[in-house]
Order: C-alpha cells, then sequence, then structure tokens
C-alpha cells in the first residue's frame, strides 16, 4: 500500500522546496517509483524537481470539456481520464501530474473529482505519494485528499507564519482529514533558537514531530537559480534534518 505524504503552509514559506527535498530523500532511499503531485494552481513543483509540465489537470479539463460530441463511443469522464494520463511526466525514479490554472470558465469542482479519484487510482503504483499543496487554507478545504499518513504542515519563525500553521491544524480538523503523523516544519530560522510559541503549537497540535530548518546558504542558491533540487548536496543541512525526522512515515 503506498504512503501518502502532504504539504501545505502559507504562501512563501518554501513548502514547495520541502516537497523537493522530501522527494530527493526518497529517491536516495530507494523508496521509488514516487508520485509528485503539484495541487498548486501556480505549478512550481516542476522546475524544483527539474522537468518541465506541458499539460494539467485544469487544460485536461478544458480539452475533455471541448472534445464532447466529438467521439461518439467516449464520455466526457472517459476523454478526461485519457487526457489526465498523457499529462503525467515521467523522470527517473517520480512521475509528477500538475492540478494547473482552470482554463476556462465554470466551477474546478470536476476536476477536482477527477484529480482525488485519479490519485486514488494510480497512488497504488508508487510506494509514496507526495502531494504539494497550494499555499493558504483553500488547498486543504477543496478536500482533494481526506486521508495521509504523514501532514506535514510548513512555517516560518513569524508570528504570522505560526498563526496561519494553527489555522492550517484547526482545518484539516474541522475537514476531517485524517493523517497518520503530523510533522510541523518550521522554515528558514536565522538562528538555533526555536521560535518561544513553538512549544506551545507543538502541545496545540499534538504534533508527532517537530523540525528546524536553518536558513540555508546552498538551497537559497538553488532557489535563486530556478536549479533542481534533486542535484543539492546529500550533506546539506536540511536535506539532512528533513531525512532524520520526517522519512520514517
Amino acid at each position: 500500500m503506498s504512503k501518502l505524504i502532504a504539504v501545505t503552509g502559507k504562501g512563501g514559506v518554501g513548502k514547495t522546496t520541502i516537497s523537493a527535498l522530501l522527494i530527493k530523500n526518497l529517491l536516495d532511499s530507494g523508496k521509488t517509483p514516487v508520485l509528485a503531485v503539484d495541487a498548486d494552481p501556480n505549478s512550481c513543483l516542476d522546475a524544483a524537481l527539474g522537468v518541465i509540465v506541458t499539460d494539467t489537470v485544469g487544460r485536461a479539463r478544458e480539452d475533455a470539456r471541448a472534445s464532447v460530441g466529438t467521439n461518439a463511443n467516449m464520455s466526457t469522464r472517459e476523454l478526461l481520464r485519457l487526457k489526465l494520463e498523457s499529462a503525467l511526466v515521467e523522470a527517473k525514479g517520480f512521475d509528477l501530474i500538475a492540478m494547473g490554472r482552470p482554463e476556462g470558465e465554470g466551477c474546478y469542482c470536476y476536476a477536482n473529482n477527477i484529480l482525488k479519484e485519479v490519485i486514488s487510482e494510480i497512488s497504488s503504483g508508487y510506494p509514496y505519494v507526495v502531494l504539494d499543496n497550494e499555499a493558504g487554507l483553500e488547498n486543504l478545504s477543496r478536500r482533494i485528499v481526506q486521508k495521509v499518513d504523514m501532514l506535514v504542515l510548513v512555517s516560518d519563525a513569524s508570528n504570522a507564519g505560526l498563526q496561519t500553521l494553527l489555522r492550517l491544524y484547526e482545518l484539516a480538523n474541522e475537514m476531517k482529514m485524517a493523517y497518520g503523523k503530523l510533522a510541523l516544519v518550521i522554515n528558514r530560522l536565522r538562528n538555533d533558537k526555536k521560535p518561544d510559541r513553538i512549544q506551545e503549537i507543538s502541545a496545540k497540535t499534538k504534533a508527532n514531530i517537530v523540525v528546524c530548518l536553518p536558513d540555508d546558504e546552498e538551497i537559497a542558491s538553488f532557489a535563486e537559480r530556478n536549479a533542481s533540487f534533486l542535484d543539492i548536496s546529500e550533506q546539506n543541512a536540511v536535506y539532512l534534518k528533513l531525512k532524520e525526522y520526517i522519512l520514517e512515515v
């Protein structure tokens, strides 16, 4: 049975970087193939993994709608499933599918439902699935997944970031999202001192894991150059901390 890791947090805290480094850890540990799911409409996980997305769930939805009536032997749902298969990017050790933006009028609910079904159906072929969610609170309310093995909430050390982390935790529970373990990742610390509120937040959320990551020069350089985080040094402090604390799902 595949294990699902869902990563979320407010915008700008580095959740896509964390997702990419988790995927690198899985690849380096031989836990392959990995299914990477970019559920953020801004679709930036592909660059973080050094691949290029050309088709998305959003585009597949519009193409399927445009094709209605052109093939009498295939339903809209079947057409959408076919187009979603072509949207899957295959790479060494992992595959990637991206949500993308809606490219036409209408509700995104139908495409969301199809993405849920696709994740459910195809994830069985992958030991691990890493879901990089949209920034903010909408990602959880869309309910793309209802049960994960590990929920990773990412924040920076600011009071606003930590407050959003608490709100995300509360929303996950309001949405009745089931998770085996909860990990809190406090990213880009400028020193080794943990935020004053982290003990309080850890107690409120009953987190299984709390990881504080340094503000790392190598990570910053890779981000500035838009380079793949799969090429980061295996001695990188952030990479090693994630490996130590999070991969035992």
